[in-house]
């Protein structure tokens, strides 16, 4: 029997105030700050204040290579939450914010879903606190002070050809991609071409989630590279005098945002960097104050484990300092019949790669070929991994009990984490070491621009910078038509670009789209408000 829309099953859910949500992960009055009744801002003094209680088990969900619907990675995440209160465990989800573009477009909101959603779903899908719009407004500032600069008299000497810094804008808007500014008279700008991005593509967004405190976040925005002088000179927000205000107007926005399950478990929201061309993980702040919460910390990397998790391991934690006592790998039986078996024991194996334990969860949907389902479990089983089939869509917490007492078996384990490569190893074997081990590729192919981006690189001091491989979420490979876990190919490295704010180098493997299109029938067509001035329509 179907269960109700999602939106029904947020609006009966029977909440917990949120003082009293804080105070059940150890978060006093003094730290919480409402907004409304739906979201609180936390103080980042609950870091410091947190630091003497244990540490929480750290587990990170990751998946197989996802089809086009997706795995149910969230759903997962928040259902596992739920999961470890029916065990008496005290249980914290970290999970991104989503971003409006795919709201209204052709991915909808990411709550979770059924009985594993956080709750209200329309204040986390719309707006929330606004950290999304701070994001906008911060770099969108530096993006016209760099066109006043020029304007003014461009006393830094700044290459209009060589700007590198485009707008952002939270909605899917393709005619946005390539566009001329400055168009009009005199007064109106020296007109260029540039583009637009969507907010979650920002690197101001990246530096927010991998920002410590206020300070390190004041001093990673003046590291951005904008663009270069006439004499090939790293141009920066510092540079420009901008970093300050940047920071100023990310003052609240750095605060990771409360909320809660559809069973009351304590979510933090926080930051919702893109998983293709950054690290695709919610911000190390949130996890800073959960991991000294509770008895475990569940949060969430975007798209398949060589991609989210990948980054995760190599770049969130490299910048953290916490290491996972464990990763779940959402599979499902249409990922099996679209990727087959290599891909889940590749993503086995990239898990591992990194010394963590992993636990296969399969995430079962209606309809499901019960046969495919087995062979998901045969596969774990004959590589040695814990797995659990999970109903949490349906049931709740209940229905994935199992897989959390797999996953604390698995958080028992010796640990043994690593990170793929040294920071002292040069960019262009740590892009290979990625290639070769994570990807499956026979090796990389450098284009000569790309390879002149990494001599630069190396001369500014960014050579020990971590790499955030940009490229397709569809295949293990650059290749969206690849399927399962290919070999036999080579990485195309096109094009490398710094964020140097963000602390990583991001080679570009394929066409990258930054800005979304709409679909022909978009969410938004759908959304609206109804006689009672309730929203409709958001899924």
């Amino acid at each position: 029997m179907a269960i109700a829309p999602d939106i029904e099953i947020s609006r009966d859910a029977v909440l917990r105030p949120l003082d009293e949500v804080a105070e059940s992960i150890g978060l006093g009055a003094h730290l919480i700050e409402p907004y409304g009744r739906a979201a609180a801002k936390i103080s980042l003094d609950a870091i410091g204040e947190l630091a003497d209680r244990p540490k929480a088990k750290y587990v990170v969900v990751t998946a197989v290579t996802p089809t086009k619907f997706g795995e149910g990675k969230t759903t997962t995440t928040v259902g596992l939450g739920q999961a470890f209160g029916q065990l008496h465990k005290n249980a914290i989800v970290a999970i991104r914010q989503p971003s409006l573009g795919p709201t209204f477009g052709i991915k909808g909101g990411a709550a979770g879903g059924g009985y594993a959603q956080v709750a209200p779903m329309e204040a986390l899908n719309l707006h929330l606190t606004g950290d999304m719009h701070a994001v906008t407004a911060a770099h969108n500032l530096l993006a016209a002070v760099v066109d006043n600069h020029i304007y003014q008299g461009n006393a830094l000497g700044i290459d209009p050809q060589a700007i590198a810094w485009r707008r952002v804008l939270d909605v899917n808007d393709r005619n946005m991609r390539s566009i001329v500014t400055g168009l009009g008279g005199r007064m109106d700008g020296a007109p260029r071409q540039t583009g637009v991005d969507i907010t979650a593509a920002s690197e101001v967004m990246a530096v927010l989630a991998l920002s410590r405190d206020l300070h390190n976040l004041r001093a990673r925005l003046g590291r951005i590279v904008v663009g270069t002088t006439f004499d090939g000179e790293p141009v920066t927000a510092e540079d420009l005098k901008v970093a300050g205000a940047m920071c100023v107007i990310l003052r609240e926005a750095i605060k990771p945002n409360l909320m809660q399950t559809v069973e009351r478990t304590p979510v933090l929201v926080h930051c919702g960097p893109f998983g293709n061309i950054a690290h695709g993980n919610s911000s190390i702040v949130a996890d800073l104050i959960g991991i000294r919460a509770g008895d475990y910390l569940i949060t969430e990397a975007g798209f398949g484990a060589d991609m989210g998790a990948e980054r995760f391991f190599n770049i969130k934690c490299r910048t953290s300092g916490l290491t996972p006592d464990a990763a779940v790998i959402v599979a499902t039986a249409r990922s099996l019949q679209v990727h087959g078996e290599a891909n889940l024991r590749k993503q086995i194996e990239n898990v591992r790669l990194h010394g963590v334990t992993p636990v296969v969860a399969v995430n079962a949907f209606a309809g499901d070929d019960l046969d495919a389902r087995q062979e998901v479990l045969d596969v774990a089983a004959a590589q040695g991994v814990r797995a659990a089939v999970c109903s949490h869509f349906d049931e709740g917490g209940k229905g994935a009990i199992e897989l959390a007492e797999a996953v604390a078996d698995a958080c028992e384990e010796p640990d043994a984490f690593t990170y793929l490569y040294a920071d002292e190893l040069p960019l262009p074997d740590k892009i290979e070491t990625v290639a070769r081990r994570v990807y499956g590729a026979d090796g990389i192919d450098i284009a000569p621009a790309a390879q002149r981006s990494l001599d630069s690189y190396d001369r500014l001091g960014f050579g020990s910078f971590p790499v955030c491989i940009a490229k397709t979420h569809l295949s293990i490979s650059s290749d969206p038509s690849l399927l399962g876990a290919p070999t036999g190919w080579r990485l195309p490295v096109r094009e490398v670009r710094a964020c140097a704010g963000a602390g990583f180098i991001y080679p570009i493997c394929g066409d990258m789209r930054t800005m979304p299109g709409l679909s022909s029938a978009p969410a938004a067509e759908r959304i609206d408000i109804d006689e009672a001035g309730e929203i409709v329509g958001l899924s």
